[in-house]
C-alpha cells in the first residue's frame, strides 16, 4: 500500500470518528499510528465502519446511543471513554441535563463511584460550556477508547 492511500484511508476512519464524537481520540490516532505502521489499517477500518454502524444506524439515533455509552462506560468505571462519550452526547445534541439523568441513573446501576465519576465529568463540560478550565476532559492524551 502507497503512504497516500493509506494517508487516505487513516483519514478516512478519522472522518467516521470526527461524525460521531466531534473529534479523534488520542487512543485512535495511536491505533492508526500502529496500524499504519505495521500494515494493519484494515483492522482500524473495520472497527471504525462497525462503530460507525452501532452508533449512526442505531433506532436509538445518535444522542439517545452516545448517552448509553456515557452510561455503560460509567457502570464500567471507564473514566476516559465516558469523557469521550460525554462530548460525543454533546456533539449529538444532548443537554447537560440529559448527562446529569445519565449520571443519576448510573448511581441506582452501579452505584455511588460511577454517580461520582458522571458528575465528574458533567462537571467538567459544564464549566467548558461556560468559559471555563474543563479538566481531564479537554486532555486527548490517556488511555485509548475502547471501540
Amino acid at each position: 500500500m502507497t503512504d497516500t492511500t493509506a494517508a487516505s484511508r487513516a483519514e478516512a476512519v478519522r472522518d467516521r470518528y470526527r461524525s460521531t464524537l466531534g473529534t479523534v481520540p488520542g487512543g485512535v490516532e495511536e491505533r492508526l499510528r500502529l496500524a499504519r505502521e505495521y500494515d494493519r489499517l484494515p483492522t482500524e477500518e473495520a472497527i471504525a465502519a462497525l462503530r460507525h454502524i452501532v452508533l449512526t444506524d442505531s433506532p436509538l439515533g445518535a444522542r439517545v446511543q452516545q448517552l448509553v455509552h456515557f452510561g455503560q462506560l460509567l457502570a464500567l468505571g471507564r473514566a476516559h471513554p465516558a469523557r469521550i462519550h460525554a462530548r460525543g452526547a454533546l456533539h449529538a445534541g444532548a443537554a447537560i441535563a440529559d448527562l446529569v439523568g445519565v449520571a443519576e441513573t448510573a448511581l441506582i446501576t452501579a452505584g455511588v463511584p460511577a454517580y461520582a465519576l458522571g458528575t465528574e465529568i458533567v462537571a467538567e463540560l459544564h464549566a467548558l460550556a461556560d468559559g471555563g478550565e474543563g479538566g481531564p476532559a479537554d486532555r486527548t492524551d490517556g488511555p485509548p477508547a475502547r471501540p
